[in-house]
């Protein structure tokens, strides 16, 4: 089944500007979890490039690290796209909830 990333449930959007702001996110999303809801989290970055991979990086990584030292399942799923003329996002789901949904 085809599907794009922004048609996921999403449980919170992060709008974020910075890598502190990034670090913010990741342990909000890590301490609301994956495992236990059926929607993502969605990231939104400024398309300025340099920003934008520090941040995705930062959240990535983040999200992995902060899941393995919770010593929870780090099955995430996530894409990276073009989300408006202003913003690149990112979405974060657990791949069971992906599989539930059905894509």
């Amino acid at each position: 089944m085809e599907f794009h990333p922004k048609d996921l449930p999403i449980l919170k959007t992060y709008d974020l500007k910075d890598e502190k702001a990034a670090i913010e996110a990741v342990e909000d999303m890590v301490n609301i979890g994956f495992q236990e809801n059926k929607e993502g989290f969605k990231v939104l970055m400024p398309k300025i490039t340099r920003t934008a991979k520090r941040i995705g990086y930062t959240v990535t990584t983040g999200v992995t690290a902060g899941l393995k030292q919770k010593k929870e399942n780090r099955d995430i799923k996530y894409w990276t796209y073009h989300h408006d003329d202003e913003h690149y996002a990112i979405v974060l789901i657990s791949n069971s909830a992906l599989t539930e949904l059905g894509f």
